[in-house]
């Protein structure tokens, strides 16, 4: 019996030794180079995927001091109705838009406006009519009242051009007065402005853009202020 026993124990003693023998220097430094990767990999797979593109920047096209008392309207001043601007092609849509080279329309990729400029310029254009005084309403169309006079107008181009330094931003807008009993033009004309953005990017062009839009917005209602003076017979007698 004793020497059954001693027989066992010898038989069980080299595999307890194989299973608490010290690991082997190469086996350890695999098994730390493979939980280093893990880690490494668990940490870092958020990073690896693509990430979602951040969300442009976006601006206004407003005019400073627009939200002056608007004067009194005179007696017998004509009702005026404005359309919504349109926009010549390539500058109805949300895009920032700039020049390198002549003829060349590039856009911003991470900066835009919040609305198209043609859609901004409305109210700011039946704010600062009515401000001129020279009617007794303005009122952006589509409209349940009717007035005397329709003023139509288009956007030629609002633009950022790199072609000189400091860069420049040019407004071009065309407007038409038109009499809505006889539907002839009253008059015409085209506003050209063009200011110098103080930083050459879109910001300087947004803040410069703000300029041009008031100084096109003030030579319009002068323009349009004057005309009733002289306005056609059909208008003269309602």
């Amino acid at each position: 019996m004793t020497a059954d026993r001693s027989n066992r124990r010898v038989a069980i003693g080299p595999r307890a030794a194989a299973l608490t023998a010290p690991m082997a220097p190469t086996a350890r430094s695999g098994l730390v180079v493979c939980a280093a990767l893990a880690a490494l990999l668990s940490g870092c797979s958020g990073s690896l995927l693509p990430k979602p593109p951040a969300p442009p920047t976006r601006f206004t096209l407003d005019v400073p001091g627009a939200a002056a008392a608007p004067r009194p309207a005179a007696a017998g001043a004509p009702v005026l109705v404005v359309a919504l601007p349109r926009a010549a092609p390539g500058f109805d849509s949300h895009r920032m838009l700039y020049l390198r080279r002549p003829q060349e329309l590039e856009a911003y990729a991470s900066n835009e406006w919040v609305d198209t400029p043609a859609r901004m310029l409305a109210p700011l254009l039946v704010q600062s009519l009515q401000g001129s005084g020279a009617f007794s309403a303005v009122l952006l169309a589509p409209s349940a009242a009717s007035g005397a006079w329709r003023l139509e107008s288009e956007l030629i181009r609002l633009q950022q051009d790199f072609g000189t330094q400091p860069s420049q931003v040019r407004l071009t807008l065309r407007a038409v007065l038109v009499d809505t009993t006889s539907r002839q033009v009253i008059a015409w004309r085209e506003f050209d402005e063009t200011v110098a953005a103080a930083t050459d990017d879109a910001a300087g062009g947004a803040a410069a853009a703000h300029q041009a839009t008031g100084r096109v917005l003030a030579a319009l209602a002068a323009f349009c202020a004057a005309q009733p003076q002289h306005r056609p017979a059909s208008a003269a007698a309602r």
